[in-house]
């Protein structure tokens, strides 16, 4: 008799696309520079056909507010990410994700050069999985198997 288990099965190839997403989004927040919105300085005129709207609206208020969200909602992403993974055990924290040259780093450079002593695939694929799946958990991106996926 198999054991009873309460735990959802999770779907790796999804729970990993969506925390390889997550870091994308992460470098692109981290490392490209964020551009402002800026207020026009032009009249628009509108024709409007059905009479006035009765809404006012305040454009460089507008812009200004969310200049400083969107900043402020990076930054908070930012460091989201940062504190799941500097918890994380140095083994799971191996920097090939999070780096600007992470198009350029292989698993096969990471498990046989950066580890020392180097250590074989199969055990870097295990400490990447729990590494991928402690992310996944913390961000609130597991996925779970669909019933007709099992």
């Amino acid at each position: 008799m198999g054991q009873l288990s309460f735990l959802p099965e999770i779907d790796r190839k999804l729970t990993q696309a969506a925390v390889e997403d997550a870091l994308e989004k992460y470098r692109m927040y981290k490392f490209l520079t964020y551009e402002e919105r800026e207020a026009s300085t032009t009249a628009g005129y509108n024709e409007r056909f059905h009479g006035p709207t009765n809404v006012t609206s305040d454009q460089t208020a507008d812009i200004a507010i969310h200049n400083v969200d969107a900043q402020v909602q990076r930054k908070r992403y930012c460091e989201r990410i940062e504190r799941v993974v500097y918890r994380m055990p140095r083994m799971e924290r191996e920097e090939r994700y999070l780096t600007k040259e992470h198009d350029y780093i292989t698993d096969y450079n990471v498990y046989n050069h950066v580890f020392q002593p180097p250590i074989s695939e199969g055990k870097y694929s295990k400490i990447r999985w729990k590494a991928f799946y402690k992310l996944a958990a913390d961000l609130y991106l597991l996925v779970e198997k669909d019933e007709t996926n099992r």
